[in-house]
């Protein structure tokens, strides 16, 4: 099958070729002819599968075709996603693929300064992409109308949902017309995200391309047990020894990969450290410099483990295993992308044998040992207690009110921080 057979216009096949593609993933060839039709879709797809293009070329193409009314362009689509990376990434695939096409985009997140998305916003945009904080932000400034929305995209809704966004979500579908097209993407199909469709889509088609959690087919997945006092060590002698560029490594906490970063830097290894601290200049320069080779390792935490698209990336390694045994597949779902080959490694020391055990019933399979010589681990170590930073599915269960449980005191300033609009730059 090829792109020429899903319906698509002149001017977007056109741009699809400049992109130097000639034949869609599963999910693309599911969904577009779909999306084209105007029905809702429930898709999951694991990650790495081209899922974006799947909903922006139909989504462009539907656009183009609509009528609108009055000469001022009004925002007729909306995607939301759950992190400032990807809201950047679908952002550019909007724009790469509109390129023939009288549309205009707008990208909207928190971490940067409001007034030069206001000034966008102002001139007029067919499509938006936000994440749900700033685009909460934004409409209580007045400077979003959502009341001619045609097409609602939530992507990696599952996502959104583990980071506490289910009540932000709900208060924009308050403010979106009933009639409109709605198109859930998720890498898992949870309860959670089970009542969501249920309550959001209409007779909606069902594209499943991949098993449910299960990670790619052509991504290497290999475990090195060594002791937790070896990990630093032993990381930089596999990038060293093996002339590795280009490694994604994931942290459990922001703390832990600015401190392996700094580690790597004494190592004679060029390293920086992503997280939610970091300012939004900072990770669009690390992952800028990561990108262009300009550093070999990209230390992140789990807030990157969705939003970061690098071409051909060909290590991820897992410094630390993730408590939720999901973000295993959402992390090595960086490598092997686009059909690529790619390689995720997993240093697992004795307190991490009951998340190893948790991400291979996950799997369903176990995923092959090796022991490199001169760092097996010492069999008289006793496993300790995992500290966690901070239980996710605990923080946002709201409570009977529905709102996310928190100290009384952080609750008043954190009303204050939305009425007054002046600080409210949170990670979303």
């Amino acid at each position: 099958m090829s792109f020429d057979s899903l319906g698509l216009s002149v001017e977007l096949l056109r741009a699809i070729n400049d992109q130097g593609y000639s034949q869609p993933t599963p999910v693309q060839s599911q969904s577009i002819p779909v999306i084209l039709e105007g029905r809702d879709i429930l898709a999951g797809a694991q990650t790495g599968t081209g899922k974006t293009a799947g909903f922006t070329l139909p989504m462009l193409q539907r656009l183009s075709q609509m009528q609108t009314n009055g000469s001022r362009r009004k925002i007729r689509a909306l995607v939301l996603t759950p992190t400032r990376e990807l809201a950047a990434q679908v952002g550019e695939s909007v724009k790469t693929y509109s390129r023939y096409l009288p549309l205009e985009s707008a990208i909207v997140f928190g971490g940067v300064k409001i007034n030069p998305q206001i000034q966008k916003l102002r001139n007029g945009v067919d499509i938006l992409v936000a994440t749900p904080g700033r685009l909460l932000d934004h409409i209580s400034q007045k400077t979003i109308d959502l009341s001619s929305i045609q097409i609602l995209v939530l992507d990696e809704a599952d996502r959104m949902l583990d980071m506490g966004f289910i009540r932000d979500i709900r208060k924009i579908l308050a403010l979106l017309p009933e009639q409109r097209q709605n198109l859930l993407f998720s890498a898992t199909f949870s309860n959670d995200i089970k009542q969501l469709a249920n309550k959001l889509l209409t007779k909606p088609a069902l594209i499943e391309v991949a098993r449910q959690n299960s990670a790619s087919e052509r991504v290497s997945q290999l475990i090195h047990p060594v002791d937790k006092k070896r990990k630093r060590e032993l990381l930089s002698f596999m990038i060293g020894s093996e002339n590795w560029h280009q490694v994604l490594v994931f942290t459990r906490t922001k703390h832990g990969a600015n401190r392996l970063a700094e580690q790597l830097s004494k190592d004679g290894i060029t390293a920086a450290a992503i997280h939610g601290n970091k300012s939004q200049g900072a990770r669009t320069r690390a992952l800028s410099n990561f990108k262009q080779n300009t550093i070999r390792v990209l230390v992140a935490t789990d807030i990157a483990a969705r939003g970061l698209d690098i071409d051909q990336l060909p290590h991820v390694i897992n410094y630390e295993l993730p408590n939720v045994p999901e973000d295993y597949v959402h992390r090595i779902g960086r490598t092997g992308r686009a059909g690529n080959k790619g390689e995720a490694r997993s240093l697992v020391c004795v307190d991490e044998h009951k998340l190893l055990k948790d991400i291979e019933r996950l799997l369903k399979r176990d995923i092959p040992r090796d022991m490199i010589p001169g760092y097996e681990p010492d069999p008289s170590i006793k496993a300790e207690p995992i500290q966690k930073a901070r239980a996710r599915k605990n923080t946002t269960k709201p409570r009977s009110g529905g709102r996310p449980p928190m100290h009384a005191k952080t609750n008043r300033s954190h009303r204050s921080q939305r009425n007054t609009g002046q600080n409210n730059q949170r990670n979303r």
